[in-house]
């Protein structure tokens, strides 16, 4: 069953530090830093994603399924530290 889509994401801006992430009317920042999943991907691959769910991000090229509360606090999320790759 496909899963519905309770908001729009879309990349709104990328630097060498990280990527602006539009999410409903929320606007997140991804540092590198605290995403290194992201720092060596491509443009193409971080500006691909789609929202799971009201809660779910992913990122299809980068096989990287991120909940919004993860964005939103990394430290509390093991998997999106440095050297948990």
């Amino acid at each position: 069953m496909p899963s519905i889509c309770f908001s729009c994401a879309a990349v709104t801006s990328i630097n060498q530090h990280g990527f602006w992430l539009q999410f409903g009317g929320e606007e997140l920042y991804l540092p590198f830093v605290e995403f290194p999943r992201f720092e060596d991907a491509t443009v193409a691959q971080i500006c691909r994603v789609e929202c799971l769910s009201a809660t779910r991000l992913y990122w299809p090229a980068l096989e990287l399924d991120l909940a919004l509360e993860s964005i939103r606090n990394p430290m509390a999320d093991p998997r999106t530290r440095r050297g948990n790759d």
